[in-house]
Parts: structure tokens; C-alpha cells; sequence
């Protein structure tokens, strides 16, 4: 006794309507796993195609390795030195910036009273 639903019977199911089925489901699948990975792997080729392009690069550690030759400590503390001076002039200028700019809205500010008591 087979069972009747509203389609007719379950046993009428023939091969070709399950490989339909099937189809639609691989598809799906298919689709799915391009989705997920399909952009990591272009950037990978991305990557890849541009290291291909262009072997003078650095971005590689052995080549860093290689292109940095040993430096003395004195040449080292001096390049640091350099770099926290060039941090406090930028810290400088940028402090310098933000005075000269609430200086500019305080004359603005002042102007505008100024008008708002010429007005009364």
C-alpha cells in the first residue's frame, strides 16, 4: 500500500525527477562554496600575479633581511632619536594647528556678540 499524498502516490517518483532534484541541489552547493572562498582566491591570484609582475619588491622578510645591512647601536640610537624628534615636531605643529584654529573661533564668537549688542 503505497501512500497518497495530494500529488498522487510517493512510489511515483521516477529517476529523472530525483536527478532534477539532485541537479538543483549540486547548483546550490556549488554556488554556495564559489561565494565563500571564490574571493579569497582571487585575492590570492591578485597577490600572487603581482608579486610575479614586479621581483624588485621588498615586502618579502628575506629580502628585507638582505637589503638591511648590520648597523652599529650608535647608528641605531640616532635614528631613533631623529624619529622622536620628528614625532614631537609633528605633535607640535599639530597642537599649533588646533590653538591657531580655537583662536579663530574666538574672534568669530567675540565678532558675533559684538553685532548681536549693535543690533539691540
Amino acid at each position: 500500500m503505497a501512500w497518497q499524498g495530494r500529488w498522487g502516490t510517493f512510489l511515483d517518483v521516477n529517476w529523472e525527477s530525483v536527478w532534477d532534484v539532485l541537479k538543483w541541489v549540486l547548483a546550490a552547493l556549488v554556488a554556495g562554496f564559489i561565494g565563500q572562498f571564490g574571493r579569497s582566491f582571487a585575492v590570492h591570484l591578485m597577490k600572487r600575479r603581482r608579486e610575479k609582475k614586479s621581483p624588485d619588491r621588498t615586502d618579502h622578510p628575506e629580502i628585507q633581511q638582505q637589503a638591511t645591512p648590520e648597523l652599529s647601536p650608535e647608528v641605531l640610537i640616532e635614528r631613533e632619536r631623529l624619529a622622536a624628534d620628528t614625532e614631537a615636531k609633528a605633535v607640535d605643529a599639530k597642537t599649533a594647528k588646533k590653538l591657531a584654529k580655537a583662536e579663530v573661533k574666538r574672534q568669530k564668537k567675540a565678532q558675533s556678540e559684538e553685532r548681536k549688542n549693535a543690533d539691540r
